[in-house]
């Protein structure tokens, strides 16, 4: 069985991944960054999400001789002009401080009125292979942002973040229902004939 390599320490990631390849018919063993402990984490220098999937890709691919897949997402607001962007993540300062990043965020917007409150999650999906073969697919989610967080689900600003057609925020859909709309599974699945054409 040939083996795919995901960027990634999130076993959840893993798993969403998987399940959309075996639904697409491709018998492929999957395995995240875990399986090669010894490979460092990739700093994320680009200025864009493609671009930071693919420096992801390409050093896993690299590394392990493996095709590699890798994903770089986050929150996109329109009156922002388009942050935090690839800045989601650190959008208070500390890495990966959710709640600090959704706070200052809402802080930031709180004289936005609602039909200026925009915004759409957005994700790029990198396959690099050992050659230097390279391809990129990108999924996004559209919505307008709450002027408070709700709902338990989820992670990162998806409290606040209510997509089109719904009345419930991203926290509040079941990790299913986020997943059948998600920008990260809309950009996997789009990344699915790319995997069967280079990878078989």
């Amino acid at each position: 069985m040939k083996r795919l390599i995901l960027a990634t320490r999130n076993a959840g990631k893993i798993t969403e991944l998987h399940a959309i390849l075996a639904d697409a018919g491709l018998d492929l063993d999957l395995v995240g960054a875990d399986a090669y402990p010894h490979i460092p984490d990739v700093r994320e220098t680009g200025v864009t999400f493609a671009e930071n999937a693919l420096l992801k890709a390409h050093a896993l691919a690299r590394a392990t001789g493996l095709p590699a897949v890798a994903d770089d997402s986050g929150l996109c607001v329109d009156v922002l002009g388009g942050a935090p962007g690839i800045f989601s993540a650190r959008w208070s300062g500390a890495h990966g401080d959710d709640t600090a990043n959704l706070n200052l965020l809402l802080a930031q917007l709180g004289d936005i009125a609602d039909e200026h409150r925009g915004a759409y999650f957005a994700c790029a999906a990198a396959l690099a292979l050992p050659d230097g073969t390279e391809r990129v697919v990108e999924g996004r989610l559209n919505g307008t942002l709450r002027h408070a967080p709700s709902g338990g689900y989820g992670f990162g600003y998806d409290p606040i973040l209510q997509p089109e057609g719904e009345t419930r925020t991203c926290a509040e859909l079941t990790p299913a229902e986020k997943n059948a709309i998600s920008h990260r599974g809309k950009a996997f699945r789009a990344l699915v004939p790319v995997v069967r054409e280079l990878v078989g």
